[in-house]
């Protein structure tokens, strides 16, 4: 448990341990320790939280991402209905396309033997695309969408840039959801659209949110997660070897860089309901909370040589990666799913991609809720053929 300072000097704890981690996201129904009800926060009561603090919208009141049960569990099963396994089997073809695509445009670097920023280039797009099919982004609205998504999880920009970009987000959204009411598809939005107002929870403003959720959830962190996977497999040529052999799985792989570099670094925001105990400090209610996953995956307490990145050690999947229990990753499958089919892609089209830095000075990506590089630079090297 460590005590930090948030954007704009706001104070809150990091909850760090992998025991720690697992209580805080434990959920008591009857006597709840935290909450994830903003209306919890002693510092937003007392007025020292600004309209334009950059962190605000992690805690939009109508968002599932925020909601305490049982409204969780209602707000929940209307998103559930897209990340079911059949659904998620018929992204399957989508999803190799748009990986086959973006290979394609990677085709002339790789002749011209430029380096390539394979974090802008494949890493965030392959996810940010497969979300756009899974909702029914029309194209038109796309880069809106990465912008704001983007503004989210950098929590370097400035709040004025952070409010435009948001706002042009939340704008986009509800351009498409408007489309979707007048012309619906066959996309997870158009299939929320035909249910708007069969239960109480199911109202338009929470279906904005729900959508939102799902592009921020869905996009920088899956992002994230196979451009550590591409930096671990680089700098660990062991294990690369052994994994391109066929002797290490891909699964065994995400799992150990979900342990090894939990692409959820420090996630906002929980809230103290009453005063307690963790970790040998004392909570007191009202204070602000965030949940280092990542820390938690380091925890030497669970963990042996922590430090280490290795697949082959065989507790790896009990990483919190997707985090655990109530608000265990909805779209965790899909997440798995876009990984297995973009690293084996990549690695057969480009066998002998290396990174074109010093690993030691390729930075992390800004702010501090999740953990990727800013950058990942590669040489491609000749295209099998």
């Amino acid at each position: 448990m460590v005590r930090v300072e948030m954007p704009g000097g706001l104070p809150a704890w990091v909850v760090l341990g992998y025991g720690e981690v697992l209580e805080m996201l434990r959920i008591r129904t009857k006597d709840p320790l935290v909450s994830k009800d903003i209306a919890y926060w002693a510092d937003a009561n007392a007025g020292l939280v600004p309209a334009d603090w950059p962190l605000l919208a992690w805690a939009a009141e109508a968002a599932m991402f925020t909601a305490d049960p049982p409204r969780h569990g209602d707000l929940r099963s209307w998103a559930a209905a897209a990340f079911t396994p059949r659904r998620i089997k018929r992204l399957a073809p989508v999803i190799e396309q748009i990986v086959a695509d973006r290979l394609d445009d990677l085709a002339p670097a790789a002749a011209a033997g430029r380096v390539v920023d394979l974090r802008a280039a494949f890493c965030l797009p392959v996810p940010i695309e497969a979300i756009g099919a899974l909702l029914g982004v029309p194209d038109d609205l796309a880069d809106t969408f990465r912008s704001g998504a983007d503004a989210l999880f950098d929590t370097s920009v400035t709040p004025e840039e952070a409010q435009a970009r948001f706002f042009a987000l939340l704008g986009a959204i509800e351009s498409m959801v408007d489309r979707k009411i007048a012309d619906s598809g066959v996309d997870l939005t158009s299939d929320m659209v035909k249910t708007l107002g069969t239960k109480d929870a199911y109202t338009r403003e929470v279906l904005l949110e729900t959508v939102r959720l799902t592009i921020v959830a869905g996009y920088e962190t899956t992002g994230n997660l196979i451009d550590q996977i591409v930096f671990a497999l680089s700098t660990h040529p062991e294990h690369r070897a052994a994994v391109l052999a066929g002797e290490i799985s891909w699964d065994a792989v995400i799992d150990e860089t979900l342990r090894w570099a939990g692409i959820a670094a420090n996630l906002p925001l929980r809230f103290a309901v009453k005063d307690f105990e963790l970790g040998g400090v004392q909570i007191h209610a009202g204070d602000a909370i965030l949940v280092n996953y990542a820390g938690a995956g380091r925890d030497p307490a669970k963990f042996d040589r922590p430090e280490v990145f290795d697949p082959t050690r065989g507790d790896s999947q009990e990483h919190l990666g997707f985090g655990r229990g109530t608000h265990y990753c909805l779209g965790a499958a899909l997440a798995i799913l876009e990984a297995k089919t973009a690293l084996p892609a990549l690695y057969d089209r480009y066998p002998d991609l290396s990174l074109a830095e010093d690993p030691a000075t390729i930075p992390a990506n800004p702010g501090f809720i999740t953990n990727g590089h800013a950058r990942l630079p590669v040489h491609l090297g000749t295209a099998a053929a």
